[in-house]
């Protein structure tokens, strides 16, 4: 599986971004999709995940409520959208694939992953 995320940017506090993370060999449709996120001097952290099957999410705590994750499966895309963005929200986001479909806010079950891309938010 290869991913390739995309649409991260500068934004003001309060603004919103969306991010994409393009899917493909992917074979099968009992997989997850997973965003993560990682801020200089701190851990990596589950921002959001997707069913790409059933479309069930999961999120980290810093993210309910502001994050939606969504998936076109026509379009072998998934969607990170972020809202009412704050400052320690600027981090590189990644997007990850999991096979097991647990979500989990461990990167270790995730197995493919693409590359970064820088949000920052100021304020």
């Amino acid at each position: 599986v290869q991913l390739q995320a995309s649409g991260g940017g500068s934004v003001q506090s309060g603004g919103s971004l969306r991010l994409s993370c393009a899917v493909s060999g992917l074979t099968r449709d009992d997989y997850a999709i997973g965003w993560f996120r990682r801020a200089p001097g701190k851990w990596r952290e589950l921002v959001g995940c997707i069913s790409v099957k059933t479309g069930t999410t999961v999120y980290g705590d810093s993210a309910k409520g502001r994050f939606t994750v969504s998936r076109d499966n026509a379009k072998s895309t998934v969607t990170l959208q972020m809202n009412n963005l704050k400052p320690e929200d600027t981090a590189v986001y990644y997007c990850a694939g999991d096979p097991l479909v647990m979500c989990s806010d461990s990167g270790n079950y995730y197995n493919s992953w693409g590359q970064g891309t820088q949000v920052t938010v100021s304020s």
